[in-house]
């Protein structure tokens, strides 16, 4: 299936401004907004929180999978889809990061 059927299939994020990636130690990683642009993986980034409970290995994994086609794309053209690449390390790494979310005032 096609990233934009895959994301039809998540959960809704209009509720949410955004959401950041915490290390272990809890030091922010990144941050994903919801604008336009970043929405399709803020909305990728909160099913997998959501899920899976923290961005895990086995949640990158099925992260890469929900990109679909963008996944083979950020694999050709490293650094042109960095939230596929941070997921393509952690299934590398084993690593995890916790998902904390913000919540929009409107």
């Amino acid at each position: 299936m096609a990233f934009a059927d895959n994301l039809k299939q998540l959960p809704p994020v209009s509720h949410l401004e955004g959401l950041d990636l915490l290390d272990e130690a809890g030091g922010l990683v990144a941050s994903i907004d919801n604008k336009p642009g970043q929405a399709g993986s803020l909305a990728v980034y909160n099913f997998l929180g959501q899920h899976f409970g923290a961005i895990t290995p086995l949640a990158a994994q099925t992260g890469l999978e929900l990109y679909a086609e963008h996944t083979e794309d950020a694999r050709a053209n490293p650094g042109k889809h960095p939230n596929i690449d941070r997921l393509t390390r952690l299934v590398a790494s084993g690593e995890r990061l916790r998902v904390r979310h913000r919540f929009g005032t409107g």
